[in-house]
């Protein structure tokens, strides 16, 4: 490990991963604040959740535009743009005096924020080519960190201040993040030259070319049905414990923090083990743990089988280290921004519809058969990693 942080490089990735944490953390801050927020701007359920839904959406459309901005102005320059974006709305939010401005500012701050979502991985492959895998899977496991502490934070502050100190101190720290990337990550870390410089016929047809290439197609089919399950599970798993294993709301939210707090190790254990085994041999470890864990889940009954269920259940943060870093070394260096953030925006968009259609499903009795289905996604992905070459210079 210390040969591949030699050179600069531990700096990087801690930089990197140190923006990440707070790029994600505070973007699941949301739920914990939004109570504050229908309070204060007098929001039904409904209108609350569209609030969350800008959110997201805003976050999926922005994938493609942060892709092709990493190609054509430098993926460094795109991280620091982004959390000086993320400074600026989500300023907004803690001054906004009406609740058209919080929608408003919270779409921005998802789309900010999606700038930052492409480069990471497109600097990460760049700089530790042969550890792609670990390095993407430090820096998920930083954004594990974020989104088991913030919102805790956020709702202590919250509850012991105003809700706005939840958003507004958030800022002076992605200002000085912007500061620490800007010192430590290089402006560029891809070739001179970008594929997207001219955005011509030509140039579509180069991009489309690479995207119908079938390990691409076959990694993205197995990344939306695996987004899929994560967006599902993660949506409904509190209520899940509460409505049908009878938990207390702390318990299940306890249960729930500590569900992302295990991605801390699993996040980077997945990368390592990607690294050394390759996707056609680590991928599908994890995706058949998952739908293990998945089956066995309404079958659980207590306390300490809930929490070792829950264990089990955090593999499914692992997956994305291995597809994500998969993803962004098959496509040629001059485009991978474009790429990754073309097929980001399409399966983020696809899963967004996942928790509408589980919720659909629970709300007419079968909210355990739907884990059921979830299973069946992630043994459908297992079985499409025949189909996935391993990179040629793995």
């Amino acid at each position: 490990m210390q040969a591949v942080l030699a050179n600069g490089r531990g700096k990087i990735l801690f930089a990197v991963a140190t923006g990440w944490c707070f790029s994600i953390g505070v973007r699941l801050a949301y739920p914990v604040l939004l109570p504050y927020l229908r309070e204060a701007y007098g929001l039904d359920l409904t209108t609350a959740g569209f609030l969350l839904t800008a959110l997201w959406l805003a976050y999926a459309l922005g994938q493609l535009p942060g892709g092709i901005l990493a190609d054509r102005l430098g993926e460094g320059n795109i991280l620091v743009l982004s959390t000086l974006i993320s400074a600026g709305t989500l300023s907004l939010v803690a001054l906004a005096d009406s609740a058209a401005i919080v929608y408003l500012a919270t779409a921005a701050f998802g789309f900010g924020t999606a700038l930052y979502g492409v480069a990471r991985f497109t600097i990460l492959s760049d700089v530790f080519p042969n550890n792609d895998g670990t390095a993407i899977g430090v820096t998920m496991g930083a954004g594990e960190v974020g989104n088991a502490v913030l919102p805790l934070a956020a709702g202590a502050i919250a509850g012991a201040f105003t809700w706005q100190y939840g958003f507004g101190l958030a800022v002076p720290v992605f200002l000085l993040v912007a500061v620490l990337l800007r010192l430590v990550v290089p402006g560029r870390t891809s070739g001179t030259t970008s594929a997207v410089d001219d955005l011509s016929l030509e140039t579509a047809r180069y991009v489309l070319a690479q995207v119908r290439r079938r390990e691409i197609v076959v990694v993205t089919a197995i990344q939306i049905l695996t987004y899929c399950v994560w967006q599902a599970f993660t949506g409904f798993y509190p209520t899940y414990l509460i409505e049908i294993k009878g938990f207390s709301e702390g318990v299940a939210t306890a249960l729930f923090s500590t569900f992302f707090a295990l991605g801390i190790v699993v996040q980077p254990a997945t990368g390592r083990l990607y690294d050394r085994l390759g996707i056609r041999r680590s991928l599908p470890v994890i995706l058949l743990v998952v739908a293990a864990a998945l089956v066995v889940l309404p079958f659980l009954e207590g306390f300490w089988p809930i929490v070792a269920g829950t264990v089990l259940l955090s593999s499914i943060l692992g997956y994305g280290t291995i597809t994500l870093p998969y993803m962004t070394a098959a496509f040629p260096a001059d485009m991978q921004g474009t790429g990754v953030g073309f097929l980001r925006s399409t399966y983020m968009t696809i899963g967004a519809a996942s928790p509408v259609l589980f919720g659909a499903f629970a709300e007419r009795g079968y909210f355990d058969e739907g884990y059921f289905v979830l299973a069946g996604f992630a043994i459908v992905a297992t079985v499409l990693i025949r189909w996935l070459p391993e990179l040629e210079d793995r």
